[in-house]
């Protein structure tokens, strides 16, 4: 039974920072701060005081706010061991494998690089909750900006793994255009152009289209489906590796 109370706040033109607070121990964390003042807004109006933060990845939109936060709230800062020397304020390092402690519950740090070299997800799994950074979207996952396709596909293969209830917290507000993408590599996939008639009804009424959730993710999300056979047809690949299918896909995604 989920215990952890979530807020979502947005910032910049398609971030999301999140709030995680225990009302146990009122323990708070901060998920990738791109800024410090939506973030110090919010945690006033909900009378939450931060003891940690959380980042997925050394990008600049994603530690931003750390050392302005670490300054007001004297929090901890949690990051990739990989990347302690890109990760401003990091205090603690963790890698794969290990248990992050926080208030009443845990994380386990999985290690997904792709997009960067360093890149970790936390997984909270007695809250079903997943924050994966830039790794995964709703419906596409992060460019290869430092890593390989094999790489990338071996990341997500460890998502694809976990519930399918776990509630998918990503970092961008990119679905929209995902799903117009989406729907170039299966057009007859029935789950996913209703998936789409959603995201279109929730974007003109001005609400958020994450989180999504794993089981959803592997059954409309193409950058966790080079395996399937009617994405390999729409891609003239049947039977290939599902490394080199998902390696098309990132190609014609970053040219589409």
């Amino acid at each position: 039974m989920a215990s952890l109370q979530i807020e979502q706040v947005p910032v910049l033109s398609d971030n999301y920072v999140y709030l995680i607070y225990d009302p146990v121990t009122k323990a708070c964390a901060c998920v990738d701060p791109a800024q410090a003042a939506p973030v110090k807004r919010r945690l006033d109006e909900l009378g939450w005081r931060l003891t940690h933060i959380l980042n997925t990845h050394h990008h600049h939109d994603h530690i931003g706010g750390n050392l302005t936060l670490k300054q007001a709230y004297e929090c901890q800062v949690v990051g990739a061991d990989h990347d302690r020397t890109r990760i401003d304020g990091i205090d603690v390092g963790v890698k794969e494998g290990d248990l992050f402690e926080f208030g009443t519950t845990q994380a386990r740090v999985l290690n997904v690089p792709g997009h960067t070299n360093g890149h970790i997800a936390f997984w909270f799994e007695e809250d079903q909750a997943l924050f994966c950074g830039d790794t995964l979207f709703a419906l596409g996952c992060g460019r290869l900006f430092e890593g390989t396709a094999a790489q990338m596909w071996d990341s997500l293969s460890k998502f694809r793994k976990l519930p399918d209830e776990t509630r998918v917290y990503c970092a961008h507000e990119y679905t929209q255009d995902n799903a117009r993408f989406a729907a170039t590599i299966e057009p007859t996939n029935a789950a996913l152009n209703s998936r789409i008639d959603e995201i279109k009804a929730l974007r003109a009424a001005g609400k958020p289209t994450v989180p999504s959730n794993i089981g959803i993710e592997k059954a409309t999300n193409p950058f966790l489906r080079p395996a399937e056979t009617q994405v390999q047809k729409t891609l003239g690949m049947v039977g290939k590796d599902p490394v080199d299918v998902f390696a098309e896909i990132r190609y014609r995604k970053d040219n589409f």
